[in-house]
């Protein structure tokens, strides 16, 4: 039986959830000060796209390296060394004088924001060994993570009521200072004894594979076709030769032996596609919101709150579910559940039915989340549960993109399929006669959205149910 964690754990813990706050509330604050700062530095279209998707890119690309290097390095150093440079470049990024510079800026907040989301992940693992402790512990660090991204457009609007747009990413300084001067006394130290050379072939083979698939996905959801394609062929490519290459190399950046035990391969699964499914009805939802219902962005943005708050609630109640059954029983309930969120969405016409739909479909994400992360941890021994976390990030980021791709084309196509193709899907700026038409078919497109959604969480539901028989040590003891 393993130690409790104590005291000094349980304040660690709080330490921790501030990393995961501010990557949470980064990707998501920036959209509505876009207007602003491209307004005042005079961004181009292509440029205001490079501002939004640098960080998402770099972040993407190199988690798998960082996770793997706090296995070598030393978790906490990592930590404390990408948090210092996230709070420091921040600052750069509030003062940035050009495009050019945010576009740096925000580039190099990825890199630093790579190291933050596999380390927490990883010291949760060495500071909580009593399994039932650790599934509280991810679960509180799960629910850090929406309720951040819900946060982040909520306190992005207040802000750009009262203050420049640079404080939107100055808001991560005092969140680092308390990191920087709290964690060397709350966190414990842990590298990886043995851990060989970092693979540096291997970290380029993943760093171009993944941002090659990131940056297809992303342009194939802006319409282009021929370019996006090769770049996501080429990336699949690059991604089976480092796949072969961590097959034979000695040290491994990712143990791909990892996926011939089937639980764990089915949670990562679930990840992607629960990824796939939440992107594309958030993209959809916020759309409908403003495009449809009218809202402004602000008030979209509190309304569209119920999603990720509907996640951190699912979260936080996951291990108490463990009490009356496996966490993998409940991980598939809860993706039923999900499912049942989606079927709302296909039969919504209204702002009640869309709210109630997102929050139901998040809520029951909440299992996979907080039950699922940790049977991915449990899988792997202590030393390599930064690289175990960087694939569940890696899976995360994926499915993201690829719902924003996939089911972004799948509902402009539905909504092309009832309006004339060529005509704008921001329906405030069309004639009043054909607003209303307009409407219909973003609505039916948001409908079709539902349905994939639904779909998606019924099959990943199937898919954990099927594989649910997992060795002893791949099924953490949540249960209270």
């Amino acid at each position: 039986m393993d130690k409790p964690a104590g005291r000094r754990e349980w304040l660690g813990l709080t330490v921790l959830v501030l990393p995961t706050l501010l990557v949470a509330m980064d990707m998501t604050s920036l959209f509505l000060a876009l207007p602003q700062l491209s307004a005042d530095l005079g961004a181009s279209a292509t440029e205001q796209l490079w501002i939004t998707d640098s960080y998402g890119f770099v972040v993407a690309g190199f988690v798998i390296t960082m996770g793997t290097l706090g296995d070598r390095i030393g978790r906490r150093r990592l930590l404390l060394a990408g948090g210092g440079a996230f709070g420091a470049i921040s600052v750069v990024a509030a003062f940035s004088t050009s495009p050019e510079m945010l576009i740096v800026a925000r580039g190099a907040l990825g890199v630093a924001g790579a190291t933050l989301m596999p380390s927490t992940l990883a010291l949760i693992t060495n500071m909580f060994r009593d399994e039932k402790q650790r599934g509280k512990a991810i679960s509180i660090w799960a629910t850090c993570q929406f309720a951040g991204g819900s946060a982040g457009p909520v306190l992005a609007g207040f802000l750009l009521q009262h203050f420049a747009w640079g404080s939107v990413f100055l808001v991560a300084v005092p969140a680092v200072g308390v990191l920087l001067v709290a964690g060397p006394f709350l966190l414990p130290e842990f590298r990886a004894p043995a851990s060989g050379r970092l693979d540096l072939g291997g970290v380029g083979l993943s760093l171009a594979a993944v941002l090659l698939i990131v940056f297809g996905l992303k342009q194939l959801s802006a319409g282009e076709v021929a370019v996006p394609l090769a770049a996501i062929a080429v990336g699949t490519a690059l991604g089976v030769v480092f796949a072969r290459r961590q097959l034979t190399t000695p040290s491994p950046l990712l143990d791909l032996r990892l996926f011939r035990n089937r639980p764990f391969t089915a949670v990562l699964v679930a990840l992607v596609f629960a990824g796939v499914a939440m992107a594309g009805v958030g993209l959809l939802v916020t759309q409908y919101l403003q495009s449809v219902l009218g809202h402004s962005p602000l008030a979209s943005a509190v309304l569209f709150a119920p999603m990720g708050l509907g996640v951190a609630a699912g979260t936080m109640a996951a291990p108490s579910l463990t009490r009356w059954t496996t966490p993998a029983t409940a991980i598939a309930g809860g993706l039923a559940v999900s499912a049942t969120g989606g079927l709302v969405l296909a039969f919504t016409s209204g702002l009640p039915l869309v709210v109630v739909g997102i929050t139901v479909l998040t809520l029951g994400t909440g299992p996979l989340f907080a039950l699922g992360i940790g049977l991915v941890l449990g899988a792997v021994p202590p030393e390599r549960a930064g690289s175990a976390a960087s694939m569940a990030d890696t899976g995360n980021y994926l499915g993201g993109s690829l719902g924003m791709a996939l089911i972004g084309l799948t509902a402009t196509a539905v909504y092309h399929g009832v309006f004339p193709a060529g005509t704008t899907l921001a329906v405030d700026v069309l004639q009043p006669e054909v607003a209303d038409q307009a409407k219909e078919a973003f609505t039916r497109a948001l409908n079709v959205t539902g349905v994939i959604a639904a779909v998606l969480f019924a099959g990943l539901a199937v898919l954990v149910t099927t594989m649910r028989r997992t060795e002893p040590a791949l099924e953490p003891a949540l249960a209270e």
